[in-house]
């Protein structure tokens, strides 16, 4: 079994036990290692803009607003952006700050078509709310 599969193997079975429709959850450190091995894999940043601005932007992730500030109401062109940005068939790896709107943005993705659809619930800021 190579690194990729292990990596992605672990993460879906992270899923199936916390019983979540997408296809699994990574750590940052699996997130990281996946980016970096797994041609085709996108981390998709989906915090407000303001978070970008006041925290920083991770270089080489794609921006998609799950929410807008002030606020903080639901990005209504949020599936219209992500689909005209990422490829259907890619790896996408979801952040945001705490892993609550990545978690909701991974779900939404998958249930539009989206099949590799992958949260890290640490998020940015290294905390966990949701498994």
């Amino acid at each position: 079994m190579g690194r990729i599969t292990e990596i992605l193997t672990t993460a879906q079975a992270r899923a199936k036990s916390a019983n979540l429709s997408y296809e699994g959850t990574l750590t940052p450190v699996e997130a990281a290692e996946l980016l970096n091995l797994a041609p085709g894999s996108t981390l998709v940043d989906v915090r407000s803009r303001a978070e970008l601005d006041l925290v920083g932007s991770i270089p080489g992730a794609m921006h998609v607003e799950w929410m807008t500030y002030p606020g903080w109401h639901p990005n209504p062109h949020f599936m219209a952006q992500l689909k005209q940005s990422a490829d259907h068939e890619s790896l996408l790896l979801f952040i945001c700050r705490n892993g609550q709107r990545s978690h909701r943005a991974a779900e939404a993705a998958t249930l539009n078509g989206f099949r590799d659809c992958y949260n890290i619930p640490e998020g940015f800021e290294g905390e966990s709310e949701n498994g």
